[in-house]
């Protein structure tokens, strides 16, 4: 089978003590896997008291992508979809890394949020373990956070992402390799404390099915049907045995369970004191054990966008009923940027999948921080943006997006915008020249029809040519236009106003 096919897809799941790579063929919405592979790369382990990624942990962490890259290097790209979670949530130099992993990887690596995390998850569990509609709570423990989350059928009700996880509180409680009934018993305090807030609103939402996912889960699984306490799942009782168990041994090099790797064991103690304290907060006496996770949910997020069924769409769609935007407008000015987008994307070298999704959700959502204040919504819109929880989107995708709707009127954001990668500062001055220019031109929210304007780009410039004498019959719009270049070219970029005439100024002339 070859992987260059256009129904071969691949998720990549750079969690904190994992990295996962699943590869799948879709086959009349039939999912086949093709292959799995997983490269323990401790991520949250190799972070410092200041939150800094050590530079041997992203070496180790550089060759397992480089080895997953040569694996998927024929599948086509936008069939690829790769995320970080915790550890690189936390990770201050995450943007070094990041940089080199794209490199590495052949593919960019986009940081979720713990609640977009915590939607995949019930996704990939509800694909792999569907219960008729039936309302599941499900217990994901990470190596740097667990989520936890109540849903039926497709769809989560309640979420919950904490900063716990197997590797975060073994280190934390476990770093000596010692374990005591005085440790274990601290570790399960501290993961009940992260839960106070939230066991009375998740017992009294209730639940049918109680599933288990990933990670430590499955590891704790695993030791139970290895030791026979229990003949599926896991039980209370076999989680407190494994615990004497542990205490009894004294030490992680004293563990000795058959199905767990020496390398999983030091990370062990930690994943059982937060299971503990999850079964305690929420008083479950059992959970079963579900196949999928992140990276399936992964999977069935990135073929529903291929297929034109992307839950940004829903979400933008959700934020503008929330704040009230008027549609009809927005609507005009989306024709508009589509226009403009059709003109400049080959001399801008901007993606038509991506850029102008990203340009139409900023438009329909440029105005919902009057919601806030009329006065400087700009600021109100992008802070509400960066500042939500937004299904579907990651952080860079929900900054960039915030930048754009900050970035609609008045002054550009230079710190903000420079602030970014390198490689992505031009291609997010071009979205915002195309997004600002097609705003102003329906600023007066007049009904009559446009003019059919023409656009030429160069590398650092616009040039907006208008029929002959258009503008002398729309004084206010050639004003605005002009006020409009003032702006611009406090960036990089230069704003040209001509029309159509016999003695128009040529490109070169103004490229000059």
């Amino acid at each position: 089978m070859s992987l260059s096919e256009p129904n071969i897809y691949a998720a990549i799941d750079l969690g904190s003590n994992s990295f996962h790579m699943i590869v799948a063929k879709n086959d009349n919405n039939q999912i086949q896997v093709i292959d799995r592979i997983k490269d323990t790369v401790r991520l949250a382990g190799g972070l410092d008291k200041h939150n800094m990624l050590s530079d041997e942990t992203m070496e180790d962490a550089l060759k397992a992508l480089e080895r997953f890259g040569q694996r998927i290097n024929e599948i086509p790209h936008e069939n690829v979809h790769a995320v970080g979670t915790n550890a690189l949530r936390l990770a201050i130099n995450s943007n070094i890394f990041l940089n080199k992993a794209r490199l590495a990887l052949d593919h960019p690596i986009e940081i979720i949020s713990g609640i977009e995390e915590a939607r995949l998850i019930f996704l990939g569990v509800a694909h792999s373990a569907f219960q008729d509609n039936k309302k599941c709570l499900v217990v994901d423990i990470g190596g740097g956070s667990t989520e936890i989350i109540i849903g039926q059928g497709y769809e989560p009700i309640l979420s919950e992402s904490l900063y716990m996880g197997s590797v975060s509180v073994s280190k934390r409680y476990f770093n000596d390799g010692e374990i005591t009934a005085k440790k274990m018993c601290k570790a399960i305090l501290h993961c009940r404390q992260e839960l106070e807030t939230i066991g009375t609103i998740y017992k009294n939402m209730g639940w049918e099915v109680a599933l288990g996912a990933s990670g430590a889960v499955l590891r704790i699984n695993e030791i139970a049907m290895e030791k026979s306490w229990c003949d599926v799942g896991i039980t209370r009782e076999s989680l407190d045995k494994l615990t004497d168990v542990m205490i009894n041994a004294g030490h992680i090099k004293k563990l000795r369970f058959e199905s767990i790797p020496n390398n999983q064991k030091s990370i062990l103690p930690g994943g059982v004191a937060v299971l503990s304290a999850v079964f305690e907060a929420l008083d479950l006496e059992s959970i079963s054990i579900s196949d999928g996770a992140l990276r399936e949910g992964l999977l069935h997020d990135l073929i529903g966008r291929v297929q034109n069924k992307d839950v940004r769409v829903a979400t933008v769609n959700n934020f503008m009923a929330r704040y009230s935007v008027d549609i009809d407008h927005v609507k005009l000015i989306e024709i508009t940027a589509r226009n403009c987008f059709d003109q400049v994307q080959a001399d801008w070298q901007l993606d038509k999948k991506q850029d102008l999704k990203l340009i139409k959700w900023a438009i329909r959502l440029h105005q919902i921080g009057i919601a806030v204040a009329h006065s400087q919504y700009h600021r109100h819109g992008a802070y509400l943006i960066n500042h939500s929880d937004m299904p579907g989107f990651s952080r860079q995708t929900q900054a960039e997006l915030a930048i754009l709707v900050r970035s609609h009127r008045r002054k550009f954001p230079l710190e903000e915008i420079q602030s970014m990668s390198e490689n992505n500062i031009d291609r997010i001055l071009r979205l915002c020249i195309i997004v600002r220019f097609s705003i102003l031109l329906h600023r007066s929210r007049s009904s009559d029809a446009l003019p059919e304007f023409k656009l030429k780009a160069g590398n650092n410039y616009l040039k907006i040519i208008f029929p002959e004498n258009w503008l002398d019959d729309h004084p206010l719009t050639e004003i605005d236009i002009e006020t409009e270049a003032a702006y611009v070219s406090a960036t990089a970029y230069k704003l040209k106003i001509n029309e159509e005439s016999s003695n128009n100024v040529s490109s070169d002339q103004f490229e000059k």
